[in-house]
């Protein structure tokens, strides 16, 4: 009898718990929202208007309408139009464009992370001395402040002259997104592609197999688990890189100029003001989900992944 043969009586193998395990995972998300809008609206309830002030600094926001509006009021102000001028979009569409722009130029700059942090894990792996000299510059320039890297990165850019090229805007933020971008693949992959066992290496010596068949059949399958949380986390740092940009180098267009624009008309209107900020949430939420996706192309390599 085959081992794919189930015995009269005998008990059905178990249900693969994937889809609880997703229903159990939305059902916790959607608590914390829940558990977030209540804690806001209790302490706007319960809190002092100033906030609350120990020794002369304010550790807690002031309750006012001003400084933290409603939930229901930031939710109803997302239905409504942009400005009072007629035909002006909802404050939800007019986000969601900008967003997407975003979105566009966060992949452009998660697309180069990949690449360059692929490569230079690739080049610490093969060589370790390039792992031991390179290593410690790619910490250390996460350290680097982007509000101030991002006005230089433009004006390298516009100094560019290539026949008819001309740099855009939209490229000095995609450049910084990958900045951002690169260091968690970089890390990851390199821990991944050192992670198989030495007598996996050494049974691939025993069958002549060279670097780069070894690479592919050996190393590059077992940094998959590594790879896939630092795309996600790599997506994340790109949108955020991109936000930063966008401000930092005055783009139009992009969720973060949104953000400036309508946290200057905030005494007028707070509950505008966070419109932005629930599309610049959703963004990252979208950018780490799609890069998620992902884990469906690799789902035979998954197994160990972080999580």
């Amino acid at each position: 009898m085959s081992a794919a043969t189930i015995e009269p009586g005998a008990p059905a193998p178990p249900r693969r718990p994937g889809g609880s395990r997703r229903a159990s995972a939305w059902g916790w998300g959607a608590a914390g929202v829940l558990l977030i809008v209540a804690v806001w609206e209790g302490y706007k309830l319960l809190g002092p208007d100033d906030g609350v002030v120990i020794g002369g600094a304010r550790v807690l926001p002031r309750t006012t309408d001003l400084a933290m509006p409603h939930a229901w009021d930031m939710a109803v102000r997302l239905l409504e139009p942009v400005t009072r001028s007629e035909g002006a979009p909802a404050l939800w569409v007019a986000v969601a464009l900008a967003a997407l722009t975003t979105l566009g130029i966060a992949a452009a700059g998660w697309l180069i992370g990949v690449v360059v942090g692929l490569g230079l894990a690739l080049v610490m792996q093969r060589w370790r001395l390039a792992e031991w000299s390179v290593l410690p510059w790619i910490v250390l320039s996460q350290t680097v402040p982007l509000i101030a890297f991002a006005p230089i990165v433009r004006g390298w850019g516009a100094r560019i002259e290539i026949g008819a090229f001309e740099w855009q805007d939209w490229m000095s933020v995609a450049l910084i997104a990958s900045y951002l971008a690169f260091f968690p693949i970089a890390l990851g992959a390199l821990r991944g592609l050192q992670s198989p066992d030495r007598i996996h290496v050494e049974l691939m010596h025993a069958y002549a197999a060279g670097y780069w068949r070894t690479l592919v059949a050996l190393r590059l399958p077992a940094a998959v688990p590594h790879l896939l949380p630092a795309l996600r986390l790599a997506a994340a740092n790109a949108v955020v890189g991109a936000v930063v940009a966008e401000v930092s180098t005055g783009m139009q267009g992009g969720i973060g100029r949104v953000l400036i624009q309508f946290a200057g008309q905030a005494s007028g209107d707070p509950a505008k003001a966070w419109g932005p900020i629930f599309g610049a949430v959703a963004l990252g939420l979208v950018a780490a989900g799609a890069a998620a996706m992902l884990g469906l192309l690799l789902k035979d390599y998954r197994r160990g992944e972080a999580t």
